[in-house]
């Protein structure tokens, strides 16, 4: 005869060291367990009222510039330096992780308009309304962890004066060129004292431009006439030219989608494009309720943040309509230019207040080295977040934001103009012939004609 026994090795409970947790086993069948979906669901809920218990984004302001911080660039080549420029002129290079200045680089007589670093990150290119482009070298990593050499200054290693003053500069992905924005579009280069290229569409300022990272030929500009130029560097003339009803005050290329990129609009939302597809917009990001000043993309191509006029800070999902998140304070002022952190955690601004302020990219997320059953509790919360977000009460407390009341109640005004101007819309269309007003999507309405 014979007999079946429970049998079980003593290592698979026996706990290795005193501190271990003990192991629970447990059986997952659905007969025994009929409350497992109750469960989860009260897990989830419990989760996403935790985030906003620990939602506490706001990591620390950097002082030190006396005037509003009006542009910023990241180092590629050192993770936690980033530079900033102000109104009067100054440039500084910061220490994040310490929230301290590393180098300063004087120079500039009037306002700093434009920074990029070089992708090996030995370069600095500066530009401004004093007509100049500077040239300046970065101080190494292993300078800049010491502590005897903080407020270094710096001397530009070359100075290039224009005709007239220039808005914007952005440096070629791994090459030797830069672009800078002003009356026209001027192609440098490190080693030459004039523009190697010049293009012009239009006479109106161009006041953005920025280097596609995939195809390093490719550059897109905005302009004060409210264009939208793409440019190849390997043909004479501009490719195609995007006008619409407002005007764009940024742009930026998706990292890892080198074919879209999304502009930072005057009318308050964020367009993204397709560059081989320009008469309509892929998607439309909603929620500021002021002119969106700056944009920048995250390293990992999924999400961007954005800084507008209204004060405030927000992050959307590549594809999203709406943001994921909106940080303010009560001193913090228009925002004038952000910056994701090159590896995607934090999200830095400089407003007209003289700060910059780092804050966390995900606002609950726990800083500092997090044990193994921490990091999959996290993961657990996330998926169950997931799994239950369609449900109203979870929908609910993932969705809800506190704004400051002059925000809250310019984000109502403004919902109900768009909803009157719809309604509007619908009763001219039902007292016209049919087929004689054809709706155009949100995509499509702002875009004036596109020239190529």
């Amino acid at each position: 005869m014979k007999v079946k026994v429970i049998s079980r090795s003593t290592d698979e409970f026996t706990r290795e060291r005193s501190q271990d947790l003990q192991r629970v086993f447990h059986n997952f069948d659905p007969n025994l367990r009929t409350q497992e979906k109750a469960v989860e669901y009260k897990r989830a809920l419990n989760a996403a009222k935790l985030d906003k218990i620990f939602a506490r984004p706001f990591i620390g302001a950097m002082e030190g510039h006396i005037d509003a911080v009006s542009c910023m660039a990241k180092n590629p080549n050192y993770l936690k330096g980033i530079f900033s420029g102000s109104m009067d002129g100054d440039i500084r290079l910061w220490d994040i992780a310490n929230r301290r200045t590393v180098c300063q680089f004087p120079g500039h007589q009037g306002a700093v308009k434009g920074l990029t670093a070089s992708t090996d990150g030995s370069t600095l290119v500066s530009c401004g309304t004093d007509c100049t482009v500077r040239l300046w070298n970065v101080p190494v990593a292993t300078i800049m962890e010491s502590d005897n050499l903080s407020n270094c200054s710096s001397e530009p290693r070359a100075v290039y004066t224009g005709e007239n003053a220039f808005w914007a500069v952005d440096h070629q992905w791994n090459g030797d060129l830069f672009a800078t924005a002003g009356a026209q579009v001027d192609i440098w280069n490190h080693n030459r004292s004039q523009p190697v290229n010049t293009f012009k569409w239009g006479t109106d300022s161009v006041i953005s431009v920025r280097f596609n990272p995939g195809e390093p030929n490719l550059l897109a500009t905005s302009a004060s006439d409210r264009s939208i130029i793409l440019y190849d560097l390997r043909v004479s003339s501009p490719a195609r030219k995007l006008i619409m009803r407002t005007k764009t005050n940024s742009i930026s290329w998706n990292p890892m989608e080198p074919m879209n990129f999304t502009a930072a609009n005057e009318d308050c939302n964020c367009y993204s494009y397709d560059a081989r597809k320009l008469e309509e917009a892929k998607c439309v990001h909603k929620d500021h309720v002021s002119a969106v000043m700056d944009i920048d993309f995250s390293p990992t191509g999924r999400e961007f943040v954005t800084g507008s006029y209204d004060r405030t800070v927000r992050i959307f999902l590549y594809n999203g309509g709406h943001s994921r998140e909106v940080y303010h304070t009560k001193r913090m002022q228009r925002v004038f230019s952000v910056k994701f952190s090159c590896d995607a955690s934090y999200v830095i601004s400089g407003s007209d207040d003289t700060n910059l302020r780092l804050w966390k990219a995900k606002a609950s997320e726990q800083l500092g080295v997090l044990l193994p059953r921490e990091q999959k509790k996290h993961e657990y919360n996330e998926a169950l977040k997931k799994r239950y977000k369609h449900l109203p009460e979870v929908k609910r407390i993932i969705r809800h934001r506190h704004l400051p009341k002059p925000i809250f109640k310019a984000g109502a005004l403004r919902r109900v103009m768009v909803e009157a101007e719809r309604r509007k819309d619908e009763r001219r269309k039902a007292h016209s012939a049919p087929g004689s007003i054809v709706t155009e999507p949100m995509r499509k309405r702002r875009i004036i004609k596109e020239v190529e």
